[in-house]
This record gives structure tokens, sequence and C-alpha cells, in this order.
């Protein structure tokens, strides 16, 4: 037998090293290879699938910031509600599960309970179970103590005052997004940063760490709107809707000195803390979206562009004696005859005849310039999402018989926000503002106020000064006669105007009526504008309808407002010094203001005034010369025993009567 040699041993073994080690060299190269391609080469996209595998991210909406009246009342604001959401990966039986939990909240269809266990059967990291549930409902799921469900903490708009300024307000959607009015037209400003909610999973998608960054909050809104004046308006629109058997009707009061909206009111109305409960109807926005023919309040625009191109004085005389005027086969007529008008009486009385004869003079041209001049045609204010811009016809489309049409407000469409923009333009000497709802923003405790905005002049101040008694003659003896007030001056225009419905005017007997005007007439604080859909209970004109709400609601203003009176006024405060005896101020005059070193003070020996007061306010004067008062009704003082200017009594009870309209008191204060 032959032996191997030792050298060819060592040559198997040799060569088979020198293969392992080639073999072990190009493993290892493509090992490394591999590993610099997945760590280095894909390691961006092998990171991002690692994150969405591991984690979930659930944005926290942002706590949205309060929105306060002009004196800092709250209208709106954010409070914390419960969400509650589950974890299916930590749920064994997703059927039984959606069963107890819908059972919990005590509020689930068959629907809801099916759409709930196919959400939780999907294996998602992460699923909402419902949202902003009622403390109730938190407590009830709580007991359940079923594994993979928790709660967080989100937040909840609540308007505590309801339906009051409902369309100024708008609403906010589940999701804390503004849907509607100023919540969404300042959606980005209200809200501030979303929060998160981060929550890792381990292999199998069980959750094992939840990290919460809370949100902040967005900038405080201060409206222009006051409270108390908004609910005047709302109450009196709304009463006057139930009178009058209308459709709707809205509302607004503007300072015509600034363009700020004291209230705007629309009816019906809804509910934003119920607003999926809501109809379209209530949740329109009358006053900014609706177009109506004004009628006979846009001879305010007519007289004012003819007495500024001068094609008319208020005492040139007119001659209306046929009551009619004819155009290509059409004829346009005067409610009532008249023989021969001055200007003036022609907007008194409100003549058709008059106020086409008038117009024509200016032609189409001239007059369409005078409208847009007003505001109409353009929305006007950036503060209402969806203003309707109104319909102006171009002057070149404008026909003889189409312009007069115009002239009396048919065939113009408009909105109740242009119509008290025009107005006020009136009523401050010419000048068109910018009509506004917000008055300031707050951030981080610096207020920055929204400053008063000159659109354009339309007419000049002398023209607004021959306008002021011709708009006052309509209340003193023309066509809104219901309108007077006791102790004030009123300028306004009624208007009357058949709705076109279907494209016809004729079939049907649906009016808009409405009034517009400012008090007090000479020094004006207000400009209010009403116009009430389709009454159907009592004639539809605007001076039965539309001038009587525009009355209580001016006289409930001014008094909440303290304004003196204009006519009649009251004798002038007397002013003493403070080291002067009280023995030597008048025992009946029961205001003493005082200057300087001095401080206001109520006489203690009569019975003060308080009516047109709160209760609220009532209360506390009668409190300062020692009376108790016991308080009937509701609303504002009516009628108080003993009576205002008398002597203090012994017994120290007095009555106050509450109520929307003055009457008589009963004789004493017993009396029920």
């Amino acid at each position: 037998m032959i032996q191997p040699s030792t050298g060819a041993w060592r040559t198997v073994v040799s060569k088979r090293l020198y293969v392992c080690a080639v073999v072990l060299a190009l493993w290892s190269v493509a090992i490394f290879g591999r590993l610099l391609y997945l760590q280095v080469l894909q390691h961006d996209d092998f990171a991002r699938r690692a994150e969405k595998q591991q984690q979930r991210t659930v944005e926290a909406p942002a706590k949205r910031a309060d929105i306060v009246d002009r004196n800092g009342q709250l209208l709106a604001y954010s409070v914390e509600a419960d969400t509650i959401y589950a974890v299916p990966t930590d749920i064994g039986d997703p059927i039984q599960a959606s069963i107890a939990l819908c059972r919990a909240l005590d509020d689930c269809t068959a629907k809801d309970r099916a759409a709930l266990a196919d959400r939780i059967r999907r294996g998602k990291a992460f699923v909402y179970v419902r949202r902003q549930v009622s403390p109730e409902q938190k407590r009830r799921v709580a007991e359940l103590e079923l594994g993979g469900v928790g709660f967080l903490k989100e937040n909840k708009r609540f308007y505590p005052n309801k339906t009051l300024a409902a369309h100024v307000l708008g609403h906010v959607g589940i999701d804390n997004v503004g849907l509607g009015g100023i919540e969404a037209a300042y959606d980005s400003t209200i809200k501030g940063r979303p929060g998160t909610v981060l929550i890792h999973v381990d292999a199998k998608r069980r959750a094992f760490s939840r990290t919460e960054r809370k949100p902040t909050t967005g900038a405080t809104l201060e409206l222009t709107i006051d409270e108390q004046v908004q609910h005047i308006v709302e109450r009196e629109l709304r009463e006057g809707v139930v009178w009058s058997g209308a459709a709707a009707a809205s509302a607004i009061v503007m300072d015509p000195f600034t363009g700020e909206l004291l209230a705007l009111a629309s009816y019906p109305t809804f509910n934003p803390n119920a607003f999926r409960q809501s109809t379209d109807a209530g949740r329109r926005n009358r006053a900014i979206q609706d177009l109506y023919e004004p009628g006979s309040t846009f001879k305010i625009i007519t007289a004012s562009a003819a007495l500024e191109e001068r094609v008319v004085r208020p005492q040139d005389r007119i001659d209306v004696s046929t009551g009619s005027i004819k155009f290509a086969g059409s004829v346009i007529r005067d409610d009532h005859r008249y023989s021969v008008l001055t200007f003036e009486d022609v907007v008194a009385y409100s003549s058709n005849v008059g106020a086409i004869k008038a117009g024509l003079r200016l032609g189409p041209e001239r007059f369409t310039r005078y409208v847009r001049a007003f505001g109409f045609g353009a929305p006007l204010s950036p503060d209402f999402r969806g203003e309707n811009p109104g319909i102006v016809w171009d002057a070149n489309a404008l026909t003889e018989r189409a312009l007069a049409s115009t002239l009396i407000g048919y065939q113009v469409g408009v909105t109740p926000l242009q119509m008290a923009t025009a107005v006020s333009a009136v009523a401050n000497g010419g000048e068109v503002l910018q009509p506004r709802v917000v008055r300031a923003v707050t951030r981080d405790g610096v207020r920055t106020e929204v400053e008063r905005k000159v659109i354009r002049r339309a007419i000049s101040q002398r023209t607004a000064a021959q306008l002021l008694p011709m708009l006052e003659a309509v209340v003193e003896k023309g066509t809104a006669k219901v309108a007077q007030m006791d102790g004030f001056t009123v300028a306004g225009k009624t208007g009357t105007a058949k709705k076109l419905v279907n494209g016809s005017y004729r079939g049907h007997s649906d009016y808009n009526a409405s009034f517009v005007g400012f008090v007090p007439s000479r020094s004006p604080r207000f400009t209010i504008v009403v116009v009430v859909d389709s009454p159907h209970r009592v004639s539809p004109y605007g001076g039965v309808v539309a001038a009587p709400i525009f009355k209580r609601i001016s006289e409930a203003v001014l008094r909440y407002e303290g304004v003196p009176r204009t006519i009649n006024p009251v004798p002038p405060v007397v002013v003493v010094r403070a080291d002067e005896p009280r023995a030597a101020v008048d025992a009946r005059q029961t205001t003493v203001v005082q200057s300087g070193g001095v401080t206001p003070a109520i006489s203690l020996d009569v019975v003060p005034d308080v009516g047109g007061l709160s209760a609220r306010e009532a209360l506390r004067t009668m409190a300062e010369v020692g009376l108790t008062p016991r308080v009937h009704g509701a609303g504002f003082v009516v009628a108080q025993d003993p009576v205002a200017g008398t002597l203090l009594p012994n017994d120290p009870i007095a009555v106050l009567w509450l109520g929307r309209r003055p009457r008589a008191a009963p004789a004493g204060p017993g009396a029920p």
C-alpha cells in the first residue's frame, strides 16, 4: 500500500482553506452590501415604514378662543368634553364590545352599533367610539372597564345664550372648525395650534405608551354686537313675525357714524349648540344673504341722486294728478290719488309717479352711478362669508320702463345690510362706511382695534341736510305715522314690494314689507332696518307691519342706551359742589351731577324714576334710597309704585311692573 506524501496532503488542505476563505469573503461582501443598501440607501424609507408601524399620531383640535360682545359679555367659548376611543388590537371580541359600548351610550341605533363593530374589527391602532360625550355617558362607559377603551379630552364649543346672535356667531363642527358666521370667517384667528396624541405599538400592534401635547388657544374676538340690543331686536322681530303671520323677517341696528353693527337678527333662527337639529331656513342669515326688492325705501336713493344732481329741489312742485304713468304697454300707479305735490311730499306720501318723474331727469347712467355709490351691487363687509352682492342692472341695459321700476325699488335686488349702510350714509352726512361686526382682536394680551373705514362719499352734506326734513315728514305726516315716538324725532321711509314668485308678480299675495330709518333724526345714534317677508294676517304695507317693529326696537334701544329726549327734553341737571349743604338742593331734583371735587348722587328724599330700566338696574337704584322692590313680570320697568318724584314713604316696600309695553299700574302696592 502506497502512503500519500505529506506534501500532497498539505496541498489539499490548503486548497480547501482557500475555497472556504473565498466563500467567506464573498459572503461577507454580500452581507456588507446588503447592510449598506438597507441601512444607508434605504434608511429613510425603512425609518418611515417603522414609524408608521410602531406609532400612530392623532391630532387634538386646538382650543378656540372666546367671542365676546362690545361689553365683554361671553357669546361663545370652549369647554372640555370627553371623547371615547378604542385600541382594536386590545379588544378580543369587537361585536360584544360594540354591544356593551352602545348599551352604555344609550342612544345607538342598530346601524350605529354595526358601524362601531366594523371600525373595531378593522384592527387599526386607534379608532373613535364617540366624540364629545356627556359626563353621564362617560361615567357609564368607564364603569364597563373594557380593555382597549380609553378617554381623551377635547374642546367643545358652547353658546351660553343659545339662539342669541346665532346668525352672527355661526356654529362649529365636531372637528372644531367654524362652519358659519364669525366662527367660519375668522376661523384661523379664533383657533389656536392643534395638539397631538402619539400612541406607540409593539410588533403585535398592541399599544404600550401614549404621549400627549396639549393644544393652544387662539385670539379672542370682541364684537360690535351689544348683547342687550341684540336681545331687544330678536324679541321684537319674533313678536312681529308671530303678530303679522309672516314667513320670516330680519333686522339690523347700526351705528351710522362708525359702521358698527349693534345687532343683526334673522327669524326663524337656530341654536348653534344643537345645529344638527336645525333647518336650512333657520340657519339662513337673511340680513346678508336674502335679496329683496326694496320698494319705496329705495326712493331715498332716488331722492338723494336727484337732489345731488340738482335736477329737483325739495319744494319743487310735481304734477301727479293722473295717478299713473305709462310706459310701452305697461302702467305704474300710485296707491292713492294726489294732485300736485312738492318733491318733499312726493317722498312723504311715497308717490310712485312723482318719484319716477323726478328720477327720469337723471337718466340711467347717472342714477346707476349713485346706486353703486351707495354700496348696492357689491359685498360690503369682510366679516360675513357668503354675503350676497345684490343685483343692479348695468345702465346700458335699462330701458325707460326698467329705469322707472328701479327708481321706485323694483328690478333691483338688495340685502338689509346694504340698505342699512346706504341710509347710514344719509344719517352721517354722506359717507358710505364699511359695516363691521368685529370690533377688536386680542392676542397674547394685546388688543388690536378694527379701524373705521370710509368706502366712499355718496352725497354731499348739503344733500344729506336736504333729505333729513323730507324723511322726517314721512313719519310726521306721511306713510309712517305709526313710527312716531314720544320724545324723539324720527327720519325714515316705508317700503312695500310685491314678491317675484316663479317669475311673476301675479297670482299670489306675498309682499316684502320694510322700514328703514334713524333716530334721533337730528343727532342720529342708530340706523335701524326691518324687513318682513310675506305677512298674511295684517295689511302687508311697510307702514303697517315693519314700522311698528322699528318703533318698538327704537324705543327700547334708546331707553337702554340712555339717549336723552329730543322733544321736550328733561331740564338740565343741577351742578353743586361737594361742600354745599344738601338742603340747598331742590328736593324735587332727582339727579345731582358734580364735577371736579364732586361725585354723582341722587336725592334721598324722593322716589327715583326707574321707568325703562332693567330689573337689575331698577333694584340697584331703589336700594340706594332704602326701598325694597317687589317685581312682577319680565322685561323692562313699565310702571312703579310709589310714583317717581313723590316723597319717600314710611313703608320701604315698592312694587315694579315689568313688561314689553307700558301700562297703567294698579292702584296700590298690594295690587296683584
